[in-house]
């Protein structure tokens, strides 16, 4: 293999983290194997969305026509094929997303390369390719690698590798213009509805503090959040609070909420569900404090505090403000 394929995805004229967290991954293998890495743009005046992953692929494929400006997985499955069968690249990354679990499956069938699915990690060992998935909500990490093939289609999930430029690289920009009409479509694109954003974006933040149902009362979350704002953070929650209606839902973390990377993640009287656990496999730095010792949450933590979160969260606080002062 010598060229990874990285599918980009945009939504009204912006990137999604996904491509970014993709771009990554492809240019840390490239550093390791020596491979190319190209990056496929289909979309209506997209020229801005590549100028922003210039410096992150070797290569950009653009094609920019008005009957792309809106997804649509029959015309994406027919030109990625073809440009399949002209390079041959030996992996094809993919975002597990709306569009990705949409489009990956038609891509697979109509190239016969083998797929696998919600992907967290991808390695090479001795020219073989294995990569790591979560089964059965979480609770079973999986190794999978592949019976002989051309190449691989993999989807990826959000929020496991970083959103940083790796590497030392600045694209060759090929335009390509293809025969739309003669693709046949299913499907019409009538209008993108977004859901509600919430006020902040969770996924976003370097610093988040998370409450958990050991905060036992609504009226205590206020302690939480003092937190978060003196550590410079964001307030997330676990799925119980939500539940409640303690928070609001697009501050939820974990399988049914948002998976999040930040450098640093604070559980607060979290048990640590695996539901939980698999929305935080992207943080860097991972600090529980829970009181009870045998809580899930301290096989997944970097440091953990054994102790009563509410003498904890007091001092914690306050040796804060004092180093800032200082």
């Amino acid at each position: 293999m010598s060229e990874v394929f990285v599918i980009v995805e945009h939504r009204l004229g912006e990137i999604r983290d996904i491509t970014l967290e993709m771009l990554w991954k492809a240019g840390e293998l490239a550093q390791e194997h020596s491979y190319n890495v190209t990056a496929i743009l289909l979309g209506h005046e997209v020229s801005s969305i590549a100028e922003t992953i210039s410096d992150r692929a070797d290569k950009i494929i653009i094609s920019d026509d008005e009957q792309l400006k809106n997804f649509n997985a029959d015309i994406y499955k027919e030109i990625i094929a073809g440009l399949i069968e002209e390079s041959k690249p030996g992996l094809i990354l993919i975002g597990n997303t709306a569009w990705g679990m949409e489009l990956a499956p038609c891509l697979a069938v109509r190239t016969g390369f083998p797929l696998a699915t919600d992907c967290i990690d991808i390695t090479f060992k001795d020219g073989k390719l294995t990569v790591q998935r979560q089964m059965f909500s979480g609770k079973i990490f999986s190794n999978v690698s592949f019976s002989s093939s051309a190449g691989c289609l993999l989807t990826i999930r959000s929020g496991v590798f970083p959103k940083d430029r790796i590497g030392d690289r600045q694209a060759q920009i090929v335009q390509r213009e293809f025969s739309l009409k003669e693709i046949p479509q299913k499907k019409d694109f009538i209008e993108f509805v977004e859901t509600a954003a919430g006020d902040v974006d969770i996924a976003q933040a370097e610093l988040l503090v998370s409450v958990g149902r050991g905060i036992g009362e609504e009226e205590n979350i206020s302690l939480v959040r003092e937190l978060a704002e003196a550590l410079n953070g964001l307030l997330s929650c676990s799925r119980p609070i939500v539940d409640k209606n303690w928070l609001p839902k697009y501050l939820q973390v974990g399988s049914s909420g948002k998976s999040v990377n930040p450098k640093v993640y604070v559980a607060v009287g979290i048990s640590g569900a695996f539901q939980h656990l698999q929305g935080i496999t992207g943080a860097g730095t991972v600090i529980a404090i829970n009181k009870d010792p045998k809580a899930p949450i301290f096989r997944a933590a970097d440091y953990g505090i054994v102790g009563d979160l509410f003498k904890i969260i007091p001092v914690l606080k306050e040796k804060v403000l004092e180093t800032r002062k200082g």
